[in-house]
């Protein structure tokens, strides 16, 4: 997914200007060493289940203020350094967005997403 230009196909809508005052991204990467212990980790694989996902953001979207939120996540084996998720929440304040982006992110990450880490 490239960040920039989805945020750029949101912004064509006629009502981004009427509802948005604030973008909030996340783009989650993989990482060359484990949570648990720090031990180098040289992949993961990502499972990601993409219908909970879609009802986790079409939830997100409903709140008060959240013009859209966007989810995507990648797939497969992956390397240190790829993207694994990218989110996207536009609304109307940091009060609204914030709380929204970060709700986004820890579901998605605990009831949509599983990983298994591969160690060196």
């Amino acid at each position: 997914m490239d960040i920039s230009a989805a945020i750029a196909e949101m912004k064509k809508d006629p009502e981004f200007a009427e509802n948005v005052g604030m973008v909030l991204v996340h783009n989650g990467v993989v990482r060359g060493w484990s949570r648990a212990d720090h031990s180098t980790v040289t992949g993961i694989e990502i499972t990601p289940d993409y219908e909970r996902m879609e009802e986790i953001r079409k939830e997100i979207e409903t709140r008060e203020g959240i013009w859209r939120a966007v989810a995507v996540a990648n797939e497969g084996p992956m390397k240190p350094g790829d993207d694994v998720l990218f989110l996207i929440v536009a609304g109307d304040i940091r009060e609204n967005v914030k709380p929204a982006l970060a709700d986004l992110l820890d579901r998605i990450k605990s009831e949509a997403v599983t990983k298994r880490e591969i160690f060196a």
